[in-house]
């Protein structure tokens, strides 16, 4: 089990969720991606896209100054 990190600062949508879905192609079961985002819809198209996916939400939240982290389980 690895934690893998994913900044997607400065990328707007659909790039961060995109480059999520293309990660999640290189995570084995139990892995934790953990993702940075400053696009402001990043939240809600997190949780979409883990539900679509059937992916564990671990957290996500707002880190302040734009910000949002979220840990997505495999």
């Amino acid at each position: 089990m690895a934690t893998v990190y994913l900044d997607t600062l400065g990328k707007k949508c659909p790039q961060p969720i995109l480059e999520v879905a293309i990660k999640a192609k290189q995570m084995k079961p139990g892995d934790i991606l953990e993702v940075v985002s400053d696009c402001h819809s990043f939240h809600r198209d997190v949780e979409s896209w883990c539900k679509k996916a059937g992916k564990t939400l671990l957290f996500v939240g707002d880190q302040g100054g734009g910000k949002w982290k979220a840990q997505i389980q495999f």
